[in-house]
């Protein structure tokens, strides 16, 4: 890679890990948080980029890529265990997931700065069973730089069937309804 290349990586992920500084790793500790941008972006469908193939281990330590889901939509999720929206939207993300699991719907997690063990623990306590990617120092974030790149955490991305960036969210309060609706839409070919 070449320097300016590097550079813009770099600076990329400064920015995005920006958006929150986790405090200890402690659920409870919520020191140096800073809220998401409140965005929900909508791609048309014309205008919308190519979706990263993430590959990589799992929170076990296990290969995971999402091109073993082509032709599905795909929702993935940055998250920390540390972040409190993160927190806060899980039992949403889990619902919607049990919801979609045979719709053609897969969803994935996108771990950010946080330890795979503690990351693991957290899941179980709240009951997600869709994967996890341990993905220290952003690399799979900064993937997203050439569609919708990060604005906070948590992050969330929908990609269309055909493999395109259709949606990023990046809301504190993100609810069921609004979460359903917009895969709803992007199922629809909107």
């Amino acid at each position: 890679m070449r320097r300016p290349a590097r550079l813009l990586a770099c600076a990329a992920l400064v920015a995005s890990l920006a958006a929150c500084s986790g405090g200890s790793g402690d659920p409870a500790d919520t020191a140096g948080y800073v809220g998401g941008a409140g965005q929900i972006t909508v791609v048309p469908v014309a205008d919308r980029k190519d979706a990263p193939v993430l590959s990589g281990d799992d929170l076990a330590g296990d290969a995971l890529t999402t091109a073993d889901w082509k032709g599905q939509t795909i929702v993935v999720n940055v998250w920390g265990p540390w972040c409190p929206p993160c927190r806060k939207e899980m039992p949403v993300l889990k619902q919607v997931s049990e919801e979609y699991a045979d719709r053609d719907v897969k969803f994935v997690g996108v771990l950010n700065r946080s330890k795979s063990d503690t990351a693991a623990a957290y899941n179980e306590k709240v009951g997600i069973t869709y994967p996890t990617f341990a993905d220290q120092g952003g690399r799979l974030e900064l993937k997203f730089n050439d569609s919708l790149p990060t604005v906070a955490v948590p992050t969330t991305w929908i990609i269309d069937p055909n493999g395109k960036v259709a949606v990023r969210i990046a809301v504190d309060d993100l609810d069921d309804s609004t979460l359903s609706g917009l895969i709803d839409d992007v199922q629809a070919g909107k």
